[in-house]
């Protein structure tokens, strides 16, 4: 009798082979971590031979389990092709995105209703962090985009955005400026203080958090001043330069892994366009 090797249990081995872990190569094929070494040991079983073995705290291929690879990468190929040959690039799993809290409050509710009308079946994972943060998941292919902020001069921007003193402007006349930021690393913090120690200009941080929300509250109660673009708030500082050093601008990032599939290429287009439109309004 002809043994039908599941796909879902050949995506899930080839999961953990390029992730290099369990755990990591649950947040690819989105399954719990007991959950995928059920199927491994169902997949083994099915074999009749060990695929992994531990080497330290690393999972190893045995020679079975490097001889299994090549063959599940093809039938994985080929399945996908399959697909997108009968259902028009339909998208069998999840589009996972990463984003800053600054576009996670302003922009998802748009891309996510513009995505979901032509890809109804297809889910969407979203991870909201930093841009540092969110681009090393990528990299480690728990991400297939990230949306972030970066330099000027990123090859990944799609356009770039001016940095401006945010907040009350009577907080000038405060001997000590106070302060409120985000927790490193963030670009902003960096460049407020660099820019204030570079002037002389004395300040101290009132308020340190990781949360937008509350870092709007502290400006917008007019008891801190902040260091970011204007998607962030419209409450602009007009200093002179003796008041305030100028800040440097940022550029806003779309970063995308290569060879995704066309639905995420897609759906990147659309992120893309949301921002070039929200841009232009603010």
């Amino acid at each position: 009798m002809v043994l039908n090797l599941p796909t879902e249990l050949l995506r899930s081995f080839v999961a953990i082979v390029e992730s290099g872990s369990m755990q990591r190569a649950t947040e690819r094929v989105f399954v719990t971590q007991s959950a995928l070494s059920l199927q491994m040991k169902r997949l083994e079983d099915m074999l009749q031979t060990p695929l992994f073995y531990r080497d330290g705290r690393k999972l190893a291929l045995t020679p079975a389990g490097e001889e299994l690879l090549g063959y599940a990468r093809n039938i994985l190929a080929t399945n996908d092709q399959a697909v997108i040959a009968l259902n028009g690039e339909a998208l069998a799993g999840a589009v996972r995105v990463g984003l800053i809290q600054d576009f996670a409050e302003t922009l998802l509710g748009d891309i996510l209703s513009c995505f979901v009308k032509g890809n109804p079946d297809t889910q969407l994972h979203v991870r909201v962090g930093g841009t540092t943060e969110l681009t090393e998941l990528m990299e480690s292919d728990r991400l297939d985009m990230v949306l972030g902020i970066g330099a000027q001069d990123d090859p990944a921007a799609i356009c770039n955005a001016p940095t401006y003193w945010l907040g009350n402007k009577d907080l000038l006349d405060v001997k000590v400026l106070p302060l409120a930021l985000m927790q490193s690393p963030c670009r902003f913090r960096d460049a407020a203080l660099a820019s204030l120690e570079a002037c002389g200009r004395p300040y101290r941080i009132f308020m340190e958090t990781a949360s937008l929300s509350a870092l709007r509250v502290a400006v917008e109660s007019n008891i801190a001043i902040t260091s970011r673009t204007e998607l962030f708030s419209t409450r602009r500082v007009e200093t002179e330069p003796t008041e305030l050093p100028q800040l440097s601008g940022v550029s806003y990032l779309l970063k995308i892994r290569p060879d995704v599939h066309p639905v995420v290429s897609r759906f990147a287009e659309i992120v893309r366009s949301a921002v070039l439109n929200l841009i232009s309004k603010v």
